[in-house]
């Protein structure tokens, strides 16, 4: 079981990874892209992505007929593979490897440090745009990223050395704040495009919140707290949705919890966790109790025989004499 807990999580990337691509949308009776926007987003004011999306600013925002097909952006989701880099998630979700950087500052982490196995990064929604006569990097920014600081977003993304945009030159535009309302999902849902965006943002939201408490364990085993340690460390476990890194960290302070309250079983069981989702781990002598060295390696742990059958009530058990063969 400990296995299938263990993997499971990269059997659902090959379901939720995938490039950021929105869901369809069939325009109703009546319903202008703002109204979609309203619906979809909760926010009427990315009227804006949905006409760009659709190049209906070419004919008019309200160029929009019932029965036409809209594609409403989204983000997607994608779950870090062995040996995967910033580099080669965007080489084949963004289609150039050189967006990692975009990629990990988008998701509020650096580039120079590779994503975590397992941990659920967000993939942005790649825009397609048309630069007007004057557009700048700063305009296109502020125009769909909310602010004109995010330039260099633009600059970086689309490998430009230069402010000012051509007229007539196509730019990728990478969408990351298209959080969808709730009837938005159930309409993704019905595009049965739910698992490939919103859906996966779960494991995103457990890992995010895993990241919060993983101090408070790590304090609670440096206090001595280890009944506590145990509590918070076993809740973190129950998601199944922890990044490789993540489960090491728990793994190592139940360890100590464990052999400080002399739990030696679940001790053991608990080091075999963290060395599995930590191969690199040394058991250092020098930094390491060595009772969690025991624990770890099973060195000069006591063998505990089998139990033997209960004795009936103030019976006492036969004891060998020393040096003498008790016989069959």
């Amino acid at each position: 079981m400990a296995e299938l807990v263990r993997y499971g999580l990269f059997s659902a990337a090959l379901l939720c990874a995938s490039a950021a691509a929105g869901f369809p949308h069939v325009v109703r009776e009546g319903e202008s892209p703002g109204q979609i926007a309203e619906r979809v987003y909760g926010r009427v004011d990315l009227e804006r992505l949905i006409v760009a999306a659709n190049a209906l600013d070419e004919r008019g925002s309200n160029a929009v007929v019932p029965g036409m097909r809209l594609e409403v952006p989204a983000v997607g989701y994608h779950n870090v593979l062995p040996s995967e880099t910033w580099q080669t998630i965007a080489a084949e979700l963004l289609g150039s490897a050189k967006r990692g950087d975009v990629l990990a500052e988008l998701n509020g982490l650096h580039p120079w440090v590779q994503p975590e196995l397992g941990k659920e990064i967000m993939i942005p929604f790649n825009l397609s745009y048309v630069a007007s006569q004057g557009d700048t990097t700063e305009i296109v920014a502020y125009r769909f990223l909310g602010h004109r600081d995010m330039a260099w977003v633009i600059a970086s993304y689309n490998d430009l050395k230069r402010a000012r945009l051509r007229q007539g030159e196509t730019l990728l535009v990478p969408l990351s704040d298209l959080s969808l309302s709730a009837e938005g999902k159930r309409e993704a849902m019905n595009a049965e495009a739910l698992v490939r965006t919103q859906a996966g943002g779960q494991a995103l939201e457990a890992q995010r919140q895993a990241e919060a408490k993983i101090p408070m364990l790590v304090a609670d085993v440096r206090r001595g707290r280890y009944v506590e340690a145990i509590r918070r460390g076993e809740g973190l476990l129950a998601s199944a949705a922890l990044s490789q890194p993540q489960l090491a960290v728990i793994y190592r302070q139940l360890v100590e919890a464990y052999v400080a309250l002399d739990a030696t079983g679940l001790a053991s069981t608990a080091c075999a966790e963290w060395r599995h989702a930590e191969p690199q781990a040394v058991l250092d002598p020098i930094e390491l109790s060595p009772k969690i060295v025991r624990a770890c390696t099973g060195e000069g742990m006591p063998t505990v025989a089998p139990s033997s059958p209960a004795l009936p009530p103030g019976s006492a058990r036969p004891v060998a004499d020393a040096g003498r063969d008790p016989g069959p």
